[in-house]
């Protein structure tokens, strides 16, 4: 039974960093790439970043770049999303999800899917 649970959401202060954690089981998360995904209200998902299986990580969004990043930890088979100088428009529900091998810009390819986790930007 494949599952992803995220943690680590909740409020912080403009300029404040947060460090989000999808751990996975029943998968071989090695083989998986994992990409980070957030909705905000009213708005379509969007992706935020993906890390491969070597750790090389691609399809940053724009509005992220050089202030998110990722990491590994296969001996705990968990991903990490470290958030940097965070704004208000950083709030939304974020989301890990995992696809066979390679990264996708396509949301419809990841088959497994945390259950979201609510990140607030707020003072």
């Amino acid at each position: 039974q494949a599952q992803l649970v995220e943690s680590g959401g909740g409020l912080v202060q403009p300029g404040g960093s947060l460090r989000l954690s999808c751990a996975a089981s029943g998968i071989t998360l090695p083989y998986y790439a994992i990409a980070w995904f957030r909705q905000a209200p009213g708005k379509e998902r969007e992706e935020v970043l993906c890390i491969g299986v070597t750790g090389e990580i691609t399809n940053y969004a724009e509005s992220v770049k050089g202030r998110f990043t990722a990491s590994r930890d296969s001996a705990k088979s968990t991903v990490y999303l470290q958030m940097n100088s965070l704004n208000s428009n950083d709030t939304a529900v974020y989301t890990c999800a995992a696809r066979f091998h390679v990264c996708s810009a396509y949301s419809a390819a990841f088959r497994y899917w945390s259950q979201g986790t609510q990140v607030a930007v707020s003072s």
